[in-house]
């Protein structure tokens, strides 16, 4: 027993299937061959008894049951319908930051009822055993599982040995099972763009526009940075999500440059359009508020933003970039202005889909006196605004 107890906590788990079914190995370790042993914890949530183990990955694609439930009545399902899309990249997230990963726990629930070992009497740290062949039913986690299965084809042979975090409970049934996915989903807030840009330390361009910021005064003091979209009293012009996605268009083409380089290149740009953005410097002088602002004109709107990004590409190839962007100030940016309307206002609301975003950009282009591509020449919107 104890033989087997130390063969197993090994986490050599992707033969175990292959050496249960030896008789040589039965003979030896006896039926402990067909259990799989990993070490966990007992405790209790409610009125049920639950297990923290922790399972190598390798373990998922033997343990974790996908099912196909996109042919099932939703009030059938014990899971939502897997999205494929998702799973490539959650599988490249781990294959490209193998030393930097992060999952939180699955949750699952067992079957048939695993045997749990005390290290000693009446403790609850031990020894989880699982039978091979049983099947957990993911409740929470099953696009990170899905991911993990395709990272360990792709992966690096050591994947496999490193541990996932698994919370198992009882199965009861199919009722019990969705009331568990509601519990876990219900109150899950997902994160703000704008505050993943501003924890993303890997994305070269959110470390480029954080370094941006910070030296551009009207960005610096009027960036919110923590929510997607700006309250009605905010006394903030700008989101980091806006901001972010405007240098994602700024900063095509120069995809090879090293974070300092492009974060010179962002500073240099937006400090030469915030020179010819009077409205900008008036609310960081404290001469107008920004709610005003935000109500009246669309200067500081996400979709001019990134027309003004997209610009940038078509500008900074010319040496007198720089003084080809004065006619900015001349642009009357208040909504009630008709040049906007079909351009990037519809029914008096201020629209920032692609087709609004490219008929702004090449508007502003017009009147700045840079030649239009033939696309943007053809757009009905700016030819009935030109």
């Amino acid at each position: 027993m104890k033989i087997a107890a130390v063969r197993y906590l090994s986490i050599e788990l992707l033969d175990v299937k292959e050496r249960a079914v030896r008789s040589s190995d039965r003979e030896l370790y006896g039926e402990d061959i067909m259990q799989v042993h990993v070490p966990a914890m007992r405790g209790r949530m409610g009125s049920r008894t639950y297990y923290s183990c922790l399972m190598p990955l390798n373990a998922v694609p033997q343990f974790f049951k996908f099912t196909d439930w996109s042919g099932m009545l939703p009030e059938d399902r014990e899971q939502r319908v897997l999205v494929e899309k998702r799973i490539p990249e959650l599988a490249n997230y781990i294959t490209e930051n193998e030393d930097d990963y992060l999952f939180s726990s699955i949750t699952a629930s067992y079957k048939s009822e695993p045997v749990f070992e005390s290290f000693t009497p009446g403790s609850d740290i031990g020894i989880l055993k699982l039978q091979l062949g049983d099947e957990l039913i993911i409740n929470d986690g099953q696009h990170r599982c899905a991911g993990i299965v395709r990272a360990l084809k792709n992966g690096s042979e050591a994947l496999k040995h490193h541990t996932l975090s698994v919370l198992l409970f009882p199965w009861e049934s199919t009722d019990r099972v969705q009331q568990m996915f509601s519990d876990l989903n219900r109150f899950v807030q997902k994160t703000s763009k704008s505050l993943d840009i501003l924890y993303d330390k890997r994305d070269d361009v959110a470390a480029a526009t954080l370094m941006m910021i910070e030296k551009v005064p009207a960005f610096k003091e009027l960036t919110e940075k923590e929510k997607v979209s700006l309250e009605s009293k905010s006394t903030k012009l700008f989101t980091l999500a806006a901001l972010y996605d405007a240098n994602v268009e700024l900063l095509k083409g120069y995809g090879n440059n090293d974070i300092s380089t492009n974060a010179g290149l962002l500073i240099d740009y937006w400090t030469e359009v915030a020179k010819h953005m009077p409205d900008w410097g008036k609310v960081l002088a404290g001469q107008k508020l920004a709610v005003e602002l935000r109500q009246e004109k669309i200067s500081s709107h996400s979709t001019v933003l990134r027309a003004l990004g997209g610009l940038g590409v078509d500008l900074m190839v010319s040496g007198d970039w720089k003084a080809r962007l004065t006619p900015l100030e001349k642009i009357n940016w208040s909504k009630k202005n008709p040049e906007w309307e079909n351009i990037c206002i519809v029914a008096n609301s201020v629209v920032s889909n692609r087709q609004a975003r490219a008929a702004t950009k090449a508007f502003i282009k017009s009147k700045l006196g840079i030649n239009l591509t033939e696309g943007e020449k053809n757009s009905i919107a700016v030819k009935a605004a030109l």
